[in-house]
């Protein structure tokens, strides 16, 4: 994507989500608030819009995701999952795999930190969309629903990877079953978030993440989130081999150098993602 398209493709033709791309550091606000942020067929259009902008930036250092409102993402817009009034079924499986699959494929694949500002409620699949990021911040007023079995449904999205791979397998099984809500501080407690914030203090935090995200070792960032997504899946040796292959070719990064140097001056390192 040449920079007049890719300028053209951050701000403007949206309706359901705000996208803005500025220093390497993409936010995305999705702007249901009315509803609670809930997806429909066009805000997933628009996020796969957004999505192309970020994956063909070169100096693409950060993706921050938040809602407008008072909530994150409600899951599903079941307008849009309505029965037939004749009764007749219908195959659930098909927005899966039209949006959901590459949404959250997309977001765990992007070679930078993924962060999500939990500004409220997030509940069924935007409970998962917030797993799949890799960084989870909340206000204390937010809250993780999970409530697929209120409707008969099992967690999708996602929700089934994520969750016992962040919480264990008996927490994500009674949170999956019961459908309770989850406290901000309890998921802190779980380890399913990293931090809570007050609520009064989440756009303060976010311009503090997408300093810290524009002015990071990229490289190292993504390195990073490379072994660990491939951590669960590896032995011991395989997850060496990894530390090897990628400690070497960071090894040869000009950040690299520049922080040996400011660790030496005894000064903040000036990291230009190279």
């Amino acid at each position: 994507m040449n920079a007049a398209a890719a300028a053209q493709a951050v701000g403007g033709g949206y309706t359901q989500i705000r996208f803005t791309l500025e220093r390497g550091v993409g936010v995305i606000t999705l702007n249901r608030p009315d509803r609670l942020n809930s997806f429909t067929e066009v805000m997933h259009a628009e996020l796969a819009r957004a999505l192309d902008v970020l994956e063909a930036d070169s100096g693409l250092r950060g993706l921050i995701i938040t809602g407008a409102g008072r909530g994150f993402c409600a899951g599903q817009d079941l307008g849009e999952r309505k029965p037939a009034e004749d009764g007749s079924r219908r195959d659930l499986s098909l927005i899966l795999e039209k949006c959901y699959r590459p949404l959250i494929s997309r977001l765990h694949a992007l070679p930078v930190p993924v962060v999500c500002m939990m500004n409220g409620v997030a509940a069924g699949a935007g409970a998962s969309l917030a797993l799949a990021c890799d960084v989870v911040f909340a206000v204390e007023s937010a809250r993780f629903v999970q409530a697929f079995s209120k409707i008969g449904l099992l967690p999708d999205a996602g929700g089934t990877w994520f969750l016992p791979r962040l919480v264990g397998s008996a927490r994500a099984m009674g949170a999956a079953l019961f459908g309770e809500a989850l406290s901000a501080r309890q998921a802190e407690a779980w380890g399913l978030i990293w931090r809570v914030v007050p609520d009064g203090a989440l756009a303060d935090t976010l311009a503090e993440v997408a300093d810290t995200l524009a002015a990071g070792p990229t490289r190292a960032y993504a390195a990073t989130k490379t072994a660990l997504h491939a951590s669960s899946g590896n032995t011991l040796a395989q997850q060496f081999d990894l530390e090897c292959r990628l400690q070497r070719e960071l090894g040869y990064t000009d950040d690299y150098l520049e922080g040996m140097r400011a660790f030496a001056q005894k000064r903040a390192p000036a990291f230009t993602g190279t």
